[in-house]
């Protein structure tokens, strides 16, 4: 729904050129400002809107006049994107801001845990404190950027400092969105970086300072955030080994600056910044940082100077790709030497060839008859002799595999279609009739895999994440979209153990007011295959069982007044037995003496 505003004109100015892609809170374009004879490029955000009532967008029009003023304050930071202009057009709200040329920051951080990929503690800390100062600013301004992550830092390309963008997710602007973070629209690459409390409309500056300290920890250890394990009973990310290339020192800040509990991480950036600073440093480990885009030509002109070098400063793993290459040239060697000295053979050997094509085409018998016509005083028949003991034997199991590939096919067993046929031995008539059937199941799989993955993205925009992830784990492996699940298992477990844990935490908000039987509630939605079901199995018979004790109690309690009030009937009903009878007896007395 994007597509037509590329080319279109905002304010007679900015026209549309390019979609960098859809938030939460928006949409965001590439645009250039036609004003200008350079025609400069700039980012456009188009805000969302979810009603178009009269009053819904007086109240959005006020809020976005107040709120881009904010937005113009961060701008004067030499680090933040400027704005450029804020604007309503045809009911909708746009801001241009200034375009950063550059490089995010993904393309520095190491993507595996290769110890020559990661970035040194001194380049760990440096960067700290780069984005700490940052913060620091956007803080003081009374707001939060609540998105902080690779993506939304560029490595400006003229002086190399590192810009915060994209603050269309501030908390001080509230474009009419729910107090609660949607969990099923938060982008994936936000995932990981948005701390437990965001989730539940609970953020705080330092919630900022988590999703630094988690892209700290992925440039120290090359891992992504949805790569750690959680601790099931502290929810504390378990990030550090024995093998990980950092001092205590830096453990103990980093880990202090992603704690679960919001109220036990450092308050402030400036706080953070003033602990690095008293930092005492040790000996630097090794390691370096990956190159950026713009380095990797003189990298790589780096790299092969180094493979120059003697032996003494190459890597073992070096060392064998070079003895590995001497190897396959010597067996090259020897085999041109076997064919210019074996001229002789030329016939018997063409006959064998001839044979083998024959064989690889499907026609055994042809073939076996030409590998026994080479006559037996020929250097070439004993591999002709044991070449036919070979084909008689692989042609067997490739018989017997396709077979076993057609059975699983006709069963619907698509997977069994998959392995079996990597059984079949390499005979082209083989593999071609096999191929076929592959190719039949590999049909079936896709449109199967597309339902599963239909049938999981619904259950997930319900937020029933269990059994989406129970759709995503019977698409098959073979099927094109594996690497697509793949990344929804990771997601899908992720958001499915932030609501367990928000389930959690209301639960014990409600018993901690006594609502017991609206913390069981809360308890019985979290799933079964999440961290925190043990714990909240617990909590539930501790909740049902002061439920009920304090219903023994209630019941207790109205038994007792019962009675007082039955006792006092009682009294009451004697009491007037006695008036009555006194009446009575007056009665017949005056009966007598009139």
């Amino acid at each position: 729904m994007t597509h037509h505003m590329i080319g279109k004109v905002l304010q007679a100015r900015y026209q549309i050129v390019q979609n960098l892609g859809a938030g939460v809170f928006g949409q965001t374009y590439i645009a250039v400002d036609i004003d200008y004879p350079e025609n400069p490029k700039c980012v456009v955000k188009q805000l969302k809107v979810n009603s178009s009532q009269p009053s819904y967008l007086d109240t959005l029009r006020l809020r976005f006049l107040t709120e881009t003023e904010t937005l113009k304050r961060l701008g004067c930071h030499n680090q933040i994107p400027e704005l450029i202009a804020c604007f309503e057009e045809h009911e909708r709200f746009y801001l241009v801001q200034e375009f950063i040329e550059g490089h995010a920051l993904t393309a520095e951080l190491p993507i595996k845990t290769h110890w020559e990929g990661l970035w040194s503690e001194s380049a760990v800390v440096e960067f700290l404190q780069d984005v700490l100062a940052i913060l620091e600013f956007v803080h003081s301004q009374g707001v939060i950027h609540c998105d902080v992550k690779p993506e939304n830092l560029v490595r400006r390309a003229f002086d190399g400092k590192l810009v915060l963008i994209d603050f269309g997710s501030i908390q001080a602007v509230d474009f009419g969105m729910d107090v609660e973070l949607p969990i099923y629209k938060v982008p994936v690459t936000s995932l990981g970086y948005i701390p437990p409390e965001q989730f539940i409309g609970q953020t705080r500056p330092n919630s900022d300072i988590y999703a630094l300290g988690m892209i700290a920890i992925q440039a120290l250890t090359g891992l992504s955030p949805l790569q750690f394990q959680v601790d099931t009973y502290t929810n504390e990310i378990i990030w550090r080994y024995d093998n990980t290339p950092v001092s205590d020192y830096l453990a103990a800040i980093l880990s202090q600056m992603i704690r679960y509990d919001y109220q036990e991480r450092f308050q402030s950036a400036s706080e953070v910044l003033r602990i690095l600073k008293q930092m005492v440093w040790e000996t630097p480990l090794p390691v370096q940082i990956f190159p950026s885009p713009d380095d990797e030509s003189s990298y790589a002109a780096n790299e092969s100077k180094n493979l120059t070098k003697t032996s003494t400063s190459s890597s073992p793993l070096l060392t064998g790709m070079k003895v590995g290459l001497l190897t396959n040239s010597v067996l090259m060697g020897l085999g041109v030497y076997s064919l210019l000295s074996n001229a002789q053979l030329h016939t018997e050997t063409d006959v064998l060839y001839k044979a083998t094509e024959e064989y690889q085409s499907g026609d055994l018998k042809k073939a076996i008859a030409l590998a026994k016509s080479i006559p037996s005083h020929s250097n070439v028949y004993p591999e002709a002799k044991a070449t036919i003991d070979e084909w008689e034997q692989q042609w067997q199991v490739a018989a017997e595999k396709y077979q076993l590939v057609e059975k699983a096919l006709n069963e619907g067993q698509w997977t069994e279609v998959f392995r079996v046929s990597a059984q079949v031995p390499d005979i082209l008539y083989w593999q071609t009739k096999t191929d076929k059937l592959v190719d039949q199941a590999r049909t079936k799989i896709e449109s199967q895999a597309q339902d599963l993955l239909a049938k999981a993205y619904d259950k997930a925009e319900d937020k029933d994440f269990s059994t989406a992830l129970d759709y995503l784990r019977k698409i098959p492996i073979e099927s094109s979209a594996s690497g697509l699940v793949q990344e929804k298992l990771v997601e899908y477990k992720q958001k499915q153990y932030i609501r367990a844990s928000y389930f959690l935490q209301q639960a014990y908000n409600q018993a901690y007011v006594g609502d017991f039987a609206g913390a069981i509630e809360f308890l019985s939605q979290i799933a079964n295959d999440t961290p925190v079901y043990a714990q909240a199995q617990i909590k539930i018979l501790e909740y049902t069982q002061k439920q009920q004790q304090f219903q023994s109690k209630d019941l207790a309690l109205s038994k007792l007044f019962a009675a007082r009030i039955e006792g006092k009937a009682n009294t009451r009903r004697r009491s007037t037995t006695k008036v009555v009878s006194f009446e009575a007896e007056n009665h017949l007395e005056e009966v007598n003496i009139w």
